[in-house]
């Protein structure tokens, strides 16, 4: 049974970091490309950054240069390091997971960004 389990994810202040952990099981880890989603209350799921199984990153504009998406497959673990964070990057985060048609998420992580 596939499963994505983030973890990492509170409380922090403005220009804070926090980084996300997104741990697999039941996949063939290093074959998949990897999302990280958010969803703050009354929006619509966004993509934040992205890497291929071959690890290339992609970000979306508003978090480039202040997040870093990043996996080690020895540990089938996708991380997201998230630095200056602000107030409106508060969402629950989401780890997607897709191979082909196999497409998996978690449960998602709280981030709150407040004084």
């Amino acid at each position: 049974q596939a499963q994505l389990v983030e973890s990492g994810g509170g409380l922090v202040q403005p220009g804070g970091t926090l980084t996300l952990s997104c741990t697999a099981s039941g996949i063939n880890f290093p074959i998949y490309a990897f999302n990280w989603y958010r969803q703050a209350p009354g929006n619509e799921r966004e993509v934040v950054a992205g890497i291929t199984s071959g690890g290339s990153p992609t970000y979306a504009d508003a978090v480039t240069g202040r997040f870093t998406i990043s996996k080690v497959d020895a540990r089938d673990t996708v991380y997201l390091q998230m630095n200056s964070l602000k107030p409106e990057d508060t969402a629950v985060y989401y780890c997607n997971g897709r191979f082909l048609s196999n497409n998996y998420w978690g449960q998602g992580t709280q981030v709150t960004v407040s004084s």
